[in-house]
């Protein structure tokens, strides 16, 4: 495991593998940095691949407290990102997924050293994917985690933010699982943050002059594919791969890393 420090003093958790080109890994809500290490493990005979903890994640600090959640930024996390990419080299080929990519399309915005993205379903609320955290979500959220009811916040992300059946996470909280989720439970407001609406790819996104890869699973949920199909549309230099498989909004390894691959040498 690598460290470095970010702009606000919070400490950034990596691992690092592999040889050649930068490509930076960035997961989605709930995830830490082994939701891509399989997609990494793929790439790492032809790349340095890099995933990292974001912030409130694994082994990543934190330096937003609790009482201060509600003043999130997403800059803070786009300075994250520059210093994972500082550290190991300069510039990046970057992997974003679901929340993550729409984090890593914010990044290139704001002018961080990305070469090329590749976006696993992002989750923009187009192609009629109801993909926003409602208004109203956020100050819910951390509010929640200001009064202390992490276990709260969990869920109401899970059901007012992603859409699972309360029912479903009502079993989710009886699970062992359950303690995992509420320790980085600060981390929804983040992605709420990210996703809330309108959710919709910006201006300045549909000016980007850097080349996009977006990439659905075949067996995802409907709305998610239908809305990776319809992102490059929106994009100046994007397209769309299907990925056989990816049930469940997970990502297919093997298949998804050839693509990559393909892209990134293209």
């Amino acid at each position: 495991m690598h460290t470095v420090t970010s702009a606000d003093g919070t400490t950034i958790a990596y691992d690092r593998a592999g040889s050649g080109p930068l490509v930076v890994f960035v997961p989605g809500a709930f995830n830490d940095r082994t939701t891509c290490a399989g997609v990494a493990e793929q790439l790492r005979d032809r790349y340095t691949v890099v995933c990292p903890d974001r912030r409130g994640r694994g082994d990543s600090g934190d330096a937003i407290a609790p009482a201060d959640v509600a003043a999130y930024d997403v800059r803070r996390e786009i300075e994250d990102l520059d210093a994972v990419i500082a550290a190991e080299g300069g510039r990046a080929a970057v992997f974003g997924f679901s929340s993550g990519g729409t984090l890593a399309l914010h990044a290139a915005v704001a002018g961080s050293p990305i070469t090329k993205l590749a976006l696993y379903e992002p989750p923009f609320a187009i192609g009629g994917l109801a993909g926003s955290a409602r208004e109203g979500l956020r100050d819910k959220l951390a509010a929640l985690i200001t009064a202390g009811r992490r276990g709260d916040a969990v869920a109401a992300m899970q059901v007012e933010g992603i859409g699972l059946p309360p029912e479903l996470v009502d079993q989710m909280r009886q699970s062992p699982m359950w303690p995992q989720l509420e320790a980085i439970a600060q981390t929804v407001v983040y992605d709420a943050t990210i996703t809330r609406a309108p959710n919709l790819p910006t201006p300045e996104m549909a000016r980007l002059d850097l080349p996009v890869l977006v990439l659905s699973g075949a067996e995802s949920w409907p709305g998610l594919g239908a809305a990776a199909r319809e992102l490059p549309a929106h994009l100046a230099k994007a397209r769309h791969a299907e990925v056989p498989g990816g049930a469940g909004h997970e990502i297919p390894a093997e298949a998804t890393a050839k693509l990559v691959d393909a892209f990134f040498r293209d």
